[in-house]
């Protein structure tokens, strides 16, 4: 008998991606609930974060809907936890931009810009290929150099590098994918990303179904 769907909160934190993660999301057959309420965080099976603009802002705006804890809490319960694009960056300890923001602190690293003198244009903005470090559940049937369309001045520099499942070159190695045990996050948007990315979200959407508490080992 194959395992039973879940449904799959999106926080709604006027993110600017949240519509077309959830499209994408219910393109590969997924039930997906989309919400501002802390409540509904607390009490989700799987969840996504996604997120467009700046660190600051998108802290001042979980901030403003009392979802920091809860998405902190949600992230320790051991449940299946996706963060996209800025949902990454979030996920972080804090932001060089503006200055200097703390951030979630779920995982344990700084998010930093890329340097100018690498003479690219920032932000980068299009397709860039990944290659794989470490297998992860969420990559089930995405080959090593595929293509994903990323959009983003700041990059994440991971305290524990064994957390960092792929990679992506612009000027430097940064961390494309990352995942630490219930917890996984893309710099890039896979809803923007063609057929394997839609691959991912229903990769997710395997992971959210087969497990009452997700937790991929690093071994």
């Amino acid at each position: 008998m194959p395992p039973k769907q879940r449904e799959i909160v999106v926080v709604d934190y006027d993110a600017g991606n949240l519509r077309s993660v959830q499209r994408a999301l219910e393109a590969m057959g997924q039930h997906v609930r989309v919400t501002p309420d802390p409540r509904e965080v607390h009490r989700a099976e799987a969840l996504v974060l996604p997120g467009v603009g700046s660190a600051q802002d998108c802290m001042r705006k979980l901030e403003e809907r009392d979802l920091i804890a809860p998405l902190r809490e949600y992230a320790a319960s051991g449940k299946p936890f996706l963060g996209v694009c800025v949902g990454l960056q979030l996920l972080y300890d804090g932001s060089e931009e503006g200055g200097g923001v703390e951030c979630l602190g779920i995982l344990h690293g700084t998010v930093r810009r890329f340097p100018a003198e690498a003479g690219l244009k920032v932000p980068q903005i299009g397709w860039n290929s990944i290659t794989l470090r470490r297998e992860h559940p969420l990559l089930d049937g995405v080959p090593d150099r595929t293509y994903f369309y990323f959009v983003h001045s700041y990059y994440a520099d991971p305290a524990d590098a064994e957390t960092i499942v792929a990679t992506a070159e612009y000027g430097l190695d940064f961390a494309a994918i990352v995942a630490q045990d219930n917890v996984v996050a893309t710099q890039f948007h896979p809803e923007k990303s063609a057929d394997l990315g839609l691959r991912l979200y229903a990769n997710f959407g395997r992971i959210a179904a087969g497990n009452d508490v997700y937790a991929y080992s690093r071994d």
